[in-house]
């Protein structure tokens, strides 16, 4: 692919990554902070909050909210969709249109959260030092995982060097999607356990499960070989010795 060279798409490209970082900020700042509270911290554009509701019915408005936030993804995988794409933006630039895009999402699913408001476990003592091991553990893994990968590329500012080719270093030796391994450990792992980080970690990490098969047929299709030996190699998908 050729990297963008005109000032505008070098812009757009930059600024998609700044606004991917900060949609993970976002994301970060309402899991520690607004969903460790009954009432969370939910806006709407014109600066006001949404009354707080509470139990079941929240939960079914989140997850319509992630459910759009992980179409999307399908959408650009889909090749129909990925060809009419094609006719209106260049192939250098596709990759930052899908940050773009998923970013924007995500700043949405968190904005509009509703809240659940309801504690089922808040540890202390050493129990909280065990649980904030696992969620640094899950951090470590993403954090290694995506340097394998290499961060600007993630982020749509540069195209791998490497495309078409597997990792196979770091966590990538373990189980084949450490990404998703290191974010359940940091999503499940607190140790004040509310509804909403609760309904969080189980839609996002449903939605990631139920990605793998649809990845890893498009991996199969672009490098059989490879990442059948790959299969081989290491064996489980997200969880050591479980899945």
């Amino acid at each position: 692919m050729t990297p963008a060279s005109h000032p505008a798409e070098r812009a757009f490209v930059w600024l998609g990554g700044a606004v991917f970082v900060a949609a993970l900020a976002f994301c970060a700042y309402s899991y520690l902070v607004c969903w460790a509270s009954p009432l969370g911290c939910t806006i709407i554009a014109g600066g006001g909050t949404l009354p707080p509701r509470r139990g079941w019915p929240s939960a079914a408005v989140d997850m319509g909210l992630f459910s759009l936030f992980a179409a999307h993804h399908s959408l650009f995988a889909h090749e129909p969709i990925k060809t009419r794409l094609a006719r209106i933006v260049p192939n250098r630039l596709m990759r930052a249109v899908y940050v773009w895009t998923a970013s924007l999402l995500l700043v949405l699913v968190c904005g509009l959260w509703r809240p659940i408001g309801f504690d089922l476990y808040d540890v202390t003592g050493w129990g909280a030092i065990a649980h904030g091991a696992v969620q640094i553990a899950g951090v470590l893994v993403i954090a290694s995982s995506v340097r394998a990968i290499d961060p600007l590329e993630l982020a749509g500012i540069r195209e791998g060097a490497g495309a078409g080719t597997l990792q196979i270093t770091g966590p990538y030796r373990w189980v084949r999607h450490p990404l998703y391994f290191g974010w359940m450990l940091a999503v499940f792992g607190t140790a004040h356990l509310t509804g909403d980080r609760l309904a969080f970690a189980i839609i996002s990490s449903a939605y990631l499960v139920i990605a793998i098969p649809w990845e890893e047929q498009a991996l199969m299709r672009s490098t059989p070989d490879a990442y059948r030996r790959y299969k081989q190699q290491v064996r489980w998908r997200v969880v050591p010795y479980l899945y």
